[in-house]
């Protein structure tokens, strides 16, 4: 992803938004499935973004120590927002929330070239990382979805084994 327009503020502003957003999107479809094992590991992706945006504002409050962090209402940086409605198929919802997490990976891989100290590249160089295997923790329950639909419904249970 081509960040050099963007001032390094705007992104980490950005990447905040964005984290609290995918937690609040990983938590509304915990409370929404039924089977433990899933809603396990939409809590864990909730409990890895919520790690994330500590790491941001950390690092923003460093770089721009004394300043509010206000948040944009909308991101000026192109990231695929995750439409959570009711009304939406909950495999729908999770391939949009794959794209995203793609899309984070390459965000803060365009992002850690913005800075020079390499705790923070490696930081971020992790994150992408973790982007990464989120997508994959997606695609695989994706793939169960997918085998049928409302699974979750009839049952709840059914990665627990005997």
């Amino acid at each position: 992803m081509e960040l050099e327009n963007f001032e390094l503020k705007i992104l980490l502003l950005a990447a905040i938004k964005s984290e609290i957003e995918s937690k609040e999107v990983y938590e509304t479809l915990a409370s929404r499935v039924k089977n433990a094992l899933f809603k396990d590991r939409l809590l864990f992706l909730a409990n890895e973004e919520e790690k994330h945006h500590a790491f941001l504002e950390s690092l923003y409050r460093q770089k721009f120590a004394g300043e509010e962090i206000k948040l944009p209402e909308k991101s000026p940086v192109p990231l695929p927002v995750v439409d959570t409605s009711e009304d939406r198929l909950l495999s729908e919802i999770i391939e949009d929330a794959m794209k995203a997490e793609l899309a984070a990976k390459e965000f803060y891989e365009g992002m850690k070239k913005m800075f020079s100290d390499e705790r923070t590249k490696n930081m971020l160089q992790l994150f992408a990382d973790m982007e990464r295997a989120h997508y994959e923790i997606l695609l695989q329950e994706l793939e169960n979805l997918k085998r049928f639909e409302d699974y979750d419904d009839y049952w709840p249970m059914m990665h627990m084994g005997p």
